[in-house]
């Protein structure tokens, strides 16, 4: 060797001895292996972001529509380091059987995540699955009892445990005790987020051809297609989803359990229906209130997707009532109140445009929401120091399992009429067999429940 290359080598040992074991492996491994099932609207905003913190090799997309999945694909190779085009499927279960994954992003519509994610883990991959867990209760526990049976790290993407100015200010006000007693919190969300078709206006019709629709539709009741349903509009439509509980209560409930350190309720309450938009296509709830009582206080819940918002300048967050002041949250910005004297405090969401320049045109391409984009690039760092410490990330499985099995039960206590009592060393509502009876959901055959029954192995469809 000649004495300048026994230099420079010897020179970059010694630097690489110096790091953390962490940050030695981030040096000298290959990329990690990505699999992305859903490359949709936020399937792209997590992906992109997930890019942007780490030179990931991407090397597979799934998506029944092969008009998303190829558009995703085009989309990647110019943007991963290697220019690779990852492979392209359109069944989830063919992709994780013809490539071996290091991580793999779940950002499907809600009544895949529960399957897809345990397919995931048991196939060998650590996992970032998108909000809500699942579609029922008992789907979201099998998702936890699988985690915890392969060993893998799953972060579910409640990204306000990860956003800057709320990381603020839990350290400034809530952990400086600036609060003082806590008794009560007040969640809400007035988005217009019903999609307010008739059937005249949008009558069902078959699917286009580059959308596999029995595929799409998985272990959810089979429903003629329409327009509304796909892309995006699935989240208006039970089937499908939870409906604004599980879209947008479950992120505010999170982050109020998350700020006051806040396990499961003991009890759950729920009002509501559609009380408006009777003629609509859409099926979930366009107004709702729920309870959720912990220990000691109150979390209380409101939905109207019609008329005014109660605060013009909090539409979607969280309040905080302390006795010696009050914390309004949402996704961009907070302010402190204080009782009495005292020193307001507040701040912003972080826009970084500067460091990453490409959250414009994915904002203009891509529909990526610019105050939400740092949230998601923590929520990844995060993530992947977890994956390599192997420990738990600030969302992990059991807390987004929580926070949505809890928003479940509010839709199931409306339903009801009654108040529910939960028993989480059981996973069972006390006293109440009817309620227990619909804990789960019944799945369109021949799919499988996984918190019933062991995931038979399915025969391979045809990529779509």
């Amino acid at each position: 060797m000649k004495r300048r290359d026994f230099l420079r080598t010897s020179a970059a040992i010694a630097a690489l001895s110096s790091l953390s074991p962490v940050a030695y492996a981030n040096q000298v491994r290959k990329p990690r292996r990505v699999g992305v099932i859903g490359p949709g609207w936020y399937g792209k905003c997590d992906l992109l972001q997930l890019i942007n913190v780490e030179p990931v090799e991407v090397v597979t997309l799934c998506d029944p529509d092969s008009n998303m999945v190829n558009e995703a694909a085009d989309l990647v190779a110019s943007r991963q380091k290697s220019g690779n085009r990852p492979k392209v499927f359109g069944d989830y279960r063919e992709m994780l059987a013809n490539e071996q994954h290091d991580i793999i992003l779940v950002d499907s519509p809600d009544h895949w995540h529960a399957l897809q994610m345990i397919a995931a883990v048991e196939a060998g991959a650590d996992v970032y699955c998108q909000k809500p867990t699942g579609c029922d209760v008992r789907e979201s526990k099998a998702m936890l009892d699988a985690a915890r049976r392969t060993s893998r790290i799953v972060q579910i993407g409640t990204q306000r445990r990860s956003t800057p100015h709320l990381i603020e200010a839990k350290q400034k006000v809530v952990d400086a005790g600036l609060l003082g007693e806590v008794a009560h919190a007040e969640v809400c969300c007035y988005y217009h987020m019903r999609r307010g078709s008739t059937i005249e206006e949008c009558p069902d019709k078959d699917p286009p051809a580059h959308l596999d629709w029995d595929m799409w539709t998985g272990p959810a009741p089979m429903r003629p297609y329409n327009d509304i349903v796909h892309p995006r509009g699935w989240r208006a439509f039970m089937e499908y989803c939870n409906g604004i509980m599980g879209d947008m209560c479950v992120h505010m409930l999170d982050t109020t359990r998350w700020m006051l350190d806040l396990g499961w309720p003991k009890t759950i309450s729920s009002t509501g229906g559609i009380l408006v938009g009777k003629n609509a296509r859409a099926n979930i709830t366009d107004t709702q209130n729920a309870t959720f009582h912990f220990d000691n206080m109150d979390v209380m819940w409101t939905h109207r997707a019609w008329g005014n918002a109660a605060d013009k300048e909090y539409p979607w967050s969280a309040t905080i009532y302390g006795t010696k002041g009050t914390l309004k949250l949402s996704v961009n910005k907070y302010d402190f109140v204080p009782r009495g004297s005292g020193k307001k405090l507040s701040g912003k969401a972080a826009i970084e445009t500067d460091k990453y320049p490409t959250d414009k045109p994915d904002k203009d391409k891509w529909n990526l929401e610019l105050h939400v984009a740092s949230a998601i690039r923590g929520h990844m760092q995060d993530f992947l120091k977890a994956v390599d410490e192997r420990t738990r990330p600030v969302a992990d499985i059991e807390q987004g399992h929580i926070s949505s099995a809890s928003c479940i039960m509010a839709n199931l206590a409306m339903d009801l009429g009654r108040t529910l009592h939960w028993d989480p060393a059981t996973h069972t509502v006390k006293g109440d067999e009817e309620a227990n009876s619909r804990l789960n959901r019944d799945y369109r055959a021949p799919w499988q429940h996984p918190g019933l029954a062991a995931v038979a192995k399915q025969p391979l469809k045809a990529a779509g």
